[in-house]
């Protein structure tokens, strides 16, 4: 997807009081990554990707890696209070998580 990203546990998100138990910090969008180009950005938390949301049983390493290059994905995030989804066309696995 062309992130870099720091994995959120329900003990993250109470110590940083964060408004999610689980999910994906975005902590930087590579230039010229499906990210960017989709509209993440960093702070972002990715919470659903396609029809799994992120959560103890499903990681977003794990989630990310059900889909395939190229392939359109819904991708869900909070952003400043706020539930936003976009459409992701994941690039190959060498270009960043």
């Amino acid at each position: 997807m062309g992130i870099r990203w720091q994995s959120i546990t329900p003990y993250i998100a109470a110590r940083f009081h964060l408004p999610v138990d689980w999910g994906a910090y975005v902590t930087d969008v590579q230039a010229n990554s499906p990210a960017r180009e989709a509209g993440l950005q960093p702070d972002d938390i990715i919470i659903r990707i396609g029809d799994i949301t992120i959560d103890e049983t499903h990681s977003y390493i794990n989630t990310l890696f059900l889909h395939k290059p190229g392939e359109q994905v819904t991708v869900e995030v909070f952003r400043n209070g706020k539930k936003i989804q976009f459409q992701v066309t994941l690039g190959e696995s060498g270009s960043g998580s």
